[in-house]
C-alpha cells in the first residue's frame, strides 16, 4: 500500500506550486530506485501513466477500466511454500512498480472500500487512506490541511 500512496502523492502542491517527484528524468529515476525500481526511462513513463490513471480513478473521473492497459502482459503464478499458497506476479522489470501500485489499489478497494480518497482541502492534491474506525478522516494531514480548513471556517464564522 505504501507504493500506492507514495505514487499518488508524488505530485503535491507546495506553497501553490507543483513539486513533481516524477517531473524530470533524474528525479523520477531516483524516485523509482528509492522504491525498488530500476530507474529507467521506460519505468518513469509507466509510473507517470499509472499515477495519472490512479488519480482519475480514485477521484471518480474515470472507471477502473482505465487501469487495464497497465496490466497487459502481467501474469500471476501460484507457488506452494511452507507457509501455504502464495501468488507471484510476473511482469517486465520496468513495469513492476506501476503494476504493484495498481495491485495495491485493487487490494485497498477490496479490503477497505471507500477509504482511499483525495484530501478534502481543495488547495491540496494529496490522497489519504482512512484507517479510522469511523471512516471519517477528511484530510491528508490534520496538522496541515485539517488545521487550515478549520481556521478558514472559524474566520468565516467570526467575520
Amino acid at each position: 500500500m505504501d507504493i500506492l500512496l507514495d505514487l499518488l502523492n508524488s505530485r503535491p502542491l507546495i506553497e501553490g506550486a507543483e513539486a513533481d517527484a516524477l517531473g524530470d528524468r533524474d528525479a523520477g529515476a531516483r524516485w523509482g530506485r528509492d522504491h525498488g525500481g530500476d530507474g529507467s526511462l521506460a519505468e518513469l513513463e509507466l509510473l507517470r501513466t499509472a499515477r495519472d490513471a490512479l488519480d482519475d480513478v480514485v477521484r471518480g473521473k474515470r472507471t477502473p477500466e482505465a487501469l487495464k492497459p497497465l496490466l497487459d502482459g502481467v501474469r500471476r503464478n501460484p507457488e506452494i511454500t511452507p507457509d501455504g499458497l502464495e501468488w507471484t506476479v510476473e511482469t517486465p522489470p520496468h513495469a513492476r512498480l506501476a503494476v504493484e501500485a495498481v495491485l495495491a489499489w485493487a487490494d485497498v478497494e477490496k479490503r477497505l472500500p471507500g477509504r482511499l480518497r483525495p484530501c478534502a482541502n481543495s488547495a491540496c492534491r494529496l490522497f489519504l487512506l482512512d484507517r479510522s474506525r469511523a471512516n471519517r478522516a477528511r484530510w491528508c494531514s490534520m496538522a496541515v490541511c485539517g488545521n487550515r480548513e478549520k481556521a478558514r471556517r472559524h474566520y468565516e464564522r467570526t467575520r
